[in-house]
């Protein structure tokens, strides 16, 4: 088994919820009492969000650069940024290690051409909604993203910030999300992509109007694929 390196910390929920789910996927898959190998490096979210509202996102590379070459040192052979909206630096980061990033935009992508889909609507922080390193990675692979509108885009990012990377889960801020999931599948978006690590939280990509594509359950199982990929073949032979 291969070990994983972990970017955390952006926020803490989301980050406990992609060690479970990669613990538990490993659990599944080895059984008995398996479980990952895995390295963490926890960042102070509240540094990273100043530069993000300060758009130091060279800074923020270098950060998050630094944080990733540690975990290669010490054993990850492969790395994820646990988080959507910080992988508007993952070229710069990726080009830091020689062993591979796990790109979160790419999984994503890959699950939904899989599925048939190429319309979704994306719900994310508005960073990642406005800035265009997200819709543009998905256009080279073939997604024609969707986002909400302005008023839209504003009650998706505060609802991330606001309340569920502070570990608050509102039915009213889900029926909001709601809204936004029936308004776009009204427009034409033949899916939903849960766009940041933290909306899991409050959606179930099951239980929506329109198929779900969790991007956090996403990556977290990319990264077990790759980690136990040369073991299968060993126990195979």
């Amino acid at each position: 088994m291969k070990t994983i390196g972990l970017i955390g910390g952006m926020s803490f929920e989301s980050s406990a919820v992609y060690y479970r789910a990669i613990n538990e996927a490993v659990r599944e898959r080895l059984g008995g009492l398996s479980s990952a190998e895995v390295l963490m490096h926890s960042v102070n979210f509240a540094d990273i969000v100043a530069l993000q509202k300060a758009g130091r996102w060279d800074d923020a590379a270098r950060r998050l650069g630094d944080v990733a070459v540690n975990l290669e040192r010490g054993g990850a052979a492969c790395v994820l940024i646990c988080t959507n909206t910080m992988h508007l630096v993952a070229d710069a980061v990726a080009s830091r290690l020689s062993v591979p990033l796990i790109h979160i935009i790419d999984e994503t992508a890959a699950s939904l051409k899989a599925a048939g889909r190429r319309r979704p609507l994306l719900l994310a922080t508005r960073y990642t909604m406005e800035h265009g390193f997200y819709a543009e990675r998905m256009k080279g692979l073939g997604i024609d993203v969707m986002v909400p509108d302005a008023d839209g885009r504003t009650l998706a990012h505060d609802i991330i910030f606001g309340e569920l990377c502070c570990g608050v889960v509102s039915d009213a801020s889900r029926g909001r999300m709601m809204g936004l999931i029936e308004t776009a599948r009204d427009a034409g978006a033949d899916s939903v992509i849960l766009g940041c690590t933290e909306i899991c939280l409050l959606i179930d990509p099951d239980r929506l109007p329109l198929p779900g594509f969790d991007s956090t359950a996403i990556h977290a199982r990319a990264a077990v694929d790759f980690a136990l990929r040369d073991s299968a073949r060993d126990r195979a032979a």
